[in-house]
């Protein structure tokens, strides 16, 4: 069992930055794959990012060069470093872990509860 607690939401204004940070609960962290998510008012989630244990990273295209996903697992934290925000990435953002490194981009098992980021014009 993993619990994922985010935090770092917040108003920003269009082209700020802003940096989200999920800390686990897991006592073997860095087993985890782990990623970002994101649901806008009305739409559904959607993926934004992930890191592989490895180091590896993937984003969507929609935020690829803007945001940066880091972990430190001392720490059992994920990092989510967002640039040149805008009002479209207005949303609540929810980190999520999975031991598979396949169900980490499409249905992970664990869930945050997210925290609401709003990108003022």
């Amino acid at each position: 069992q993993v619990q994922l607690v985010e935090s770092g939401g917040g108003l920003v204004q269009a082209g700020g930055s802003l940096r989200l940070s999920c800390t686990a609960s897991a006592r073997t962290f860095s087993s985890y794959f782990l990623g970002w998510f994101r649901q806008a008012p009305g739409k559904e989630r959607e993926f934004v990012g992930i890191r592989w244990n490895g180091g590896s990273t993937y984003y969507a295209d929609s935020v690829k060069g803007r945001f940066t996903i880091a972990r430190d697992n001392t720490k059992n934290t994920m990092y989510l470093e967002m640039n040149s925000l805008k009002p479209e990435d207005t949303a609540v953002y929810y980190c999520a872990a999975d031991l598979s490194a396949i169900r980490i981009r499409t249905n992970p098992n664990y869930w945050g509860t997210g925290t609401l980021v709003t990108v003022s014009s």
